[in-house]
Formats: structure tokens, sequence, C-alpha cells
């Protein structure tokens, strides 16, 4: 209490540099890896009838994500700023048209840690709380704490949040690593035949629905854009940091989906639970799942701490354009923290904890946010080409395969978008609700001249 009222008084209103390329680097592999990869795997399996596909989704999802990240990589090198995922949209749309994508984002990012709060619960509660309350109560209790044991922790600044990040990720992957090496020198597993579908009987809107589950196991990235005026020397260390984060994302993905199918098969994986745990019980035995299930609610925290620290960035955006309050502009002078941005963001994933508990329920809406405010983003790069010109041949970043890559990215996006339409209308007819909300909150706050809080 006493530091939020200390960051209270001790405010300005601009970012300091402070962010190098290895930590922008670990927040990217952050930002992508969550706990989705220990969850949705079970998701895809369920929409695919053989290994072939199974793993063709997932290849085919990285080297997709991969054009994403190479085409936000140039977007944050041409344009570094703060809060760059809304900036953009501004800079090459209208004002208007950036609140009402980034409005959604910012619910839809609150959604995904609500969503990742969950998974990272359902390991850690059997291990805490009695057979009564291993349910949603529970998992709620859990899930909320975690959040606001981060609060907390990113209340003490920028940089402690990003060394705090690091720590994370790289016992993440070490995790992962351990994982997946272990598997090769046990004997004690016990493969569950596959059913052999043959493959005629998928069809495109399975495949469809399994890329759903994929592009939200990979997606994240684009947040570093974000952290522009954090950055140092940001036109050089966004570009580099996005393909090293992206590039270690995708080989661990593919390690671990090998590990997964080695031990169960593609039969066995769909009903498997708390994959990471069970398959360290599989090596390790009883113990292992344990002491697994504890590490792997520890790692969560890295995608969690990750997000409450991006996020604010978006509101510090869209203050600066005077739709919201000023106060989500405030930035402590000392810390680098918006104590009242971060606060904010916070409570909204609170909120989604409360009356969301499964993360099924969560992952349509999430996708059917992402996938149109993603592929609207990296449209936005045919525009500031044009509005950069002046920065061609001056050693920036830029795509090669340019327009391919950016077009490859925006049409497999808009694929997903229609799929989940096609499957789930009334998602779909939701989110698309809140795009209109959107507008109607940015110019009812235009008219009346006085930002307001869209909540």
């Amino acid at each position: 209490m006493a530091l939020i009222l200390y960051a209270a008084f001790n405010i300005n209103m601009s970012i300091t540099p402070k962010l190098n390329r290895f930590d922008l680097s670990m927040i990217v592999i952050s930002l992508v890896i969550g706990m989705g990869i220990f969850e949705t795997p079970a998701q895809v399996a369920l929409n695919v009838s053989n290994p072939y596909l199974y793993f063709g989704a997932w290849i085919f999802g990285g080297a997709i994500s991969l054009c994403g990240a190479l085409t936000f990589a140039e977007i944050g090198a041409r344009y570094p700023t703060t809060g760059g995922f809304y900036k953009v949209f501004s800079h090459c749309f209208h004002p208007a048209f950036a609140f009402m994508i980034n409005w959604i984002v910012v619910i839809s990012n609150a959604a995904s840690v609500a969503a990742v709060a969950l998974i990272g619960a359902e390991y850690l509660n059997p291990l805490l709380l009695p057979p009564h309350l291993q349910h949603t109560i529970g998992i709620k209790l859990i899930s909320m704490t975690s959040v606001l044991i981060l609060y907390g922790n990113n209340l003490f600044g920028i940089k402690m949040s990003s060394r705090a990040q690091n720590v994370f990720t790289v016992f993440k992957i070490g995790l992962i690593l351990v994982l997946c090496t272990s598997i090769f020198k046990s004997n004690s597993l016990v493969v569950v035949n596959m059913v052999n579908t043959p493959l005629v009987q998928d069809n495109i809107s399975g495949f469809g629905m399994s890329l759903v589950a994929v592009f939200f196991t990979y997606g994240g990235y684009q947040q570093t854009i974000n952290f522009g005026g954090d950055s140092i020397n940001a036109k050089r260390n966004i570009p580099k940091a996005i393909f090293i984060g992206m590039i270690t994302v995708i080989f661990l993905y593919l390690l671990i989906n090998f590990a997964y199918f080695r031990a169960w098969g593609l039969e066995g994986l769909r009903h498997k639970p708390a994959l990471a745990a069970t398959l360290a019980s599989a090596i390790f035995g009883d113990v292992g799942y344990k002491v697994t299930s504890l590490l792997m609610f520890i790692s969560v925290m890295a995608f969690i701490n990750v997000n409450i620290m991006s996020n604010p960035r978006v509101y510090y955006a869209m203050a600066e354009d005077g739709i919201l309050p000023q106060k989500f502009k405030q930035v402590n002078q000392k810390t680098q923290v918006q104590v009242f941005g971060l606060s904010f963001f916070v409570v909204s994933v609170i909120f989604v904890l409360l009356f969301v508990n499964s993360f099924q329920k969560i992952l349509n809406y999430v996708m059917f946010f992402d996938t149109i405010g993603l592929s609207t983003a990296a449209a936005s790069i045919f525009i500031l080409r044009k509005k950069t010109r002046h920065l061609d041949k001056t050693g920036i970043y830029t795509i090669k395969w340019y327009p391919a890559i950016p077009i490859l990215f925006i049409t497999t996006y808009w694929f997903v978008t229609i799929t989940i339409f096609i499957k789930n209308p009334m998602a779909a007819f939701i989110c698309l609700c809140a795009f209109i909300v959107g507008l109607i909150i940015y110019f009812t706050t235009k008219a009346n001249k006085s930002p307001i809080n869209p909540s």
C-alpha cells in the first residue's frame, strides 16, 4: 500500500528505454509460451484423425506464425513506440479503428491471461486443496492468487519485472527440455495404439479448427512492439528479438509434441489431462507428477507476468491520443510503472476469472478477436512501407519475399476467422458486437471531448 501511495505522487508522462535485446528475446518467448502448449495439443488431436495432420498443423502453424512474427518485426522497426500495437493502427488507418481493435485486444489479452491462469491452477490445486475444493472454487482461488502475486511484483518496476521474466523464461525452457529429453531414456511408457482413420475422412473445417488451438498457442509475439519505448535501440533489437524468440518457440513446440506423441500416440493424447505432469508421471512416477505440477504452476507465472508488463503500455498509447483518461498515461518516474493502468488490467483479468471457468469457452472468443486484430495489424505493413520510405536502405530490418510473407499470414488468419464463424456463430456475433461497442465508445468520447474509461 505504501508503494502505491508513493507511486501516485511520483509520476511523469514519459518512458525511458531500459530493455536490451536479451530482455526482449525473453519477453517474446514468454509472450508465446504460456500454458497453452500443455493443454492445446489435446484440442488439436480431437480435430484430426492421423499423425500427419497433427504434426502438419503444428508445422504449418509455426511457419505461418513465423511469417507473422517477421511482419511485426518490420512494423516494430519502422515504427518503434510505446503501445505500438495501438499506435500502428492509428498511424496507418484511423484512431477510431485503432481504438475499436485495441479495446477488444486488451479484453482478449485479459481473457488469455485468465485462460492460462486456469490451466496453471489445474496443475496445482490437487497438491494444495482438499478434495471438496478441487473444482471450480479451488481453481479460481489459485488463479486469482497467482495474478495478484505478480501484480505486486510488477509494482516494483519494469526492470525488476524484466529480471523476474528472464528467470521465469529460462526456467520454463529448461523444464520443457528436461521433459523432452527424459522420454528417450524411459522404458516405462505405455504407448496407446492410434485409431488409424483414413486421411480422406478429415476435412478442411476440422483442420481449420485445429489451427484455432495451434495459433492460440503460437500467439503473443505481436505484443513485443508495445515495448518500443522501453527498448534500447528498438529499430534493431525488436526485429532480432522477435526472430530469435520465435525460432526458439517453434523448436520447443515441435519437440514437446513429439514427446507427447511418443508417450501416448494420437488417440491417447486426446484423453490426457494436465499433459506435462502426466508425461512426467509416466517417466518419473507419482513423485514426478507432483513435482512437475508444482513446476508447471511456477512456469505459468512467466506468461501472466509478461502480459501484466505489456498491456498497460497499450493504455499509455490510448491516453496519448486522448481516448483514455490521462491517469492511464501516468508513469512512476523511478520504477517506470503505470500504477493505474497496471491495476486496471489486473482487475480485468480477475473479472474474467470470476465469470468464466472453462479454457475451451475462452479459446474461441480469444481467437476470433486475435485473428481479426492480428491480420489487420499485419496489413498495416503495406501502408507503413509507403509512409516510411525514407528509412529504406538505412540498415533497417525488411522482410524478405515481400509481399508474399504478410499476404500468406493474413490469408491464413482469415481462413481461421471464417472457420470460427461457421463453427461457433454465437461467439463470432458477440465479438462483432464488441467491436461495434468500441466504435460507439470512441465517437461518444470525441463528441463529449472528455475521455472516458472503456470498461
